[in-house]
């Protein structure tokens, strides 16, 4: 059997603004559509000056004794204020409230963890509602979910600040971290951390490869120090050794 359509009986929502005929007061201070003020003058009348320009009689401050009129061209007014509307609503920082919950006899492995989630929710300038959750007989000992949320409130003070203390509520106790001004998401930068390393191994590596090369040695010279040719006798000494080598010849 089909069900039965219901139909949403409520009228159609209506524009409250007053325009044209709409405007049914005696009289009115008008406002031209250059932003003169015209003054107090009967509704009819400036019904008549908005219909000769092609434009609206627009009430714009109905709380006024009289209301306060315009002329303008009504469907470009309620365009722009629609625009500035959304603008408004752009630039609303929204909040949002992220729930951690916590046991009285959590693991360090299982602390650490939830302590990550809750650092980068506030990173990200949520606020975080931590909860304590009690069972059974460990209701009777609401000190350790206290010492639990101190702790991490004390550990995450430079990201965080105490927006409501931890307060006892039935089975579980909560308290509400807010993100300071200061947590914000650092990104490291790029280049930084692997590079100083890279630059000090490849110092250490040209380091070890000049001190491996060995002193290089001229023919025979053996272990005897090798004379300064930049000195005149040197060279002197020098000229008959090299003849001697030179003559000295392998017969074929």
């Amino acid at each position: 059997m089909p069900v039965p359509r219901r139909f949403d009986r409520r009228p159609p929502e209506r524009d409250p603004t007053r325009i044209n005929e709409r405007i049914r007061v005696p009289e009115v201070r008008l406002i031209g559509d250059d932003g003169a003020q015209i003054g107090v003058i009967k509704t009819d009348e400036a019904l008549r000056i908005a219909r000769d320009r092609d434009l609206d009689l627009v009430e714009v401050a109905p709380e006024a004794r009289p209301p306060v009129c315009r002329v303008l061209d009504y469907s470009k007014y309620k365009y722009e204020q629609e625009q500035k509307q959304k603008q408004a609503r752009k630039h609303q920082q929204q909040i949002t409230v992220r729930e951690i919950k916590f046991r009285p006899k959590i693991a360090q492995h299982d602390y650490e963890t939830k302590k990550g989630h809750v650092e980068r929710f506030l990173r990200h300038q949520d606020k975080v509602k931590v909860t304590i959750m009690f069972r059974g007989r460990e209701v009777t000992h609401p000190e350790r979910g206290e010492m639990i949320l101190t702790r991490l409130a004390d550990e995450l003070a430079e990201l965080a600040v105490v927006e409501q203390r931890p307060i006892q509520d039935g089975r579980n106790m909560t308290m509400m971290l807010a993100p300071a001004k200061a947590a914000e998401e650092v990104k490291p930068k790029a280049g930084d951390g692997a590079r100083p390393a890279k630059a000090a191994d490849e110092a250490q590596s040209d380091g070890a490869t000049e001190e491996a090369e060995p002193p290089e040695a001229d023919g025979d010279a053996g272990p005897e120090k090798a004379e300064d040719p930049a000195s005149p006798e040197a060279a002197e000494e020098a000229k008959p050794a090299k003849a001697a080598a030179a003559g000295a010849k392998p017969k074929a």
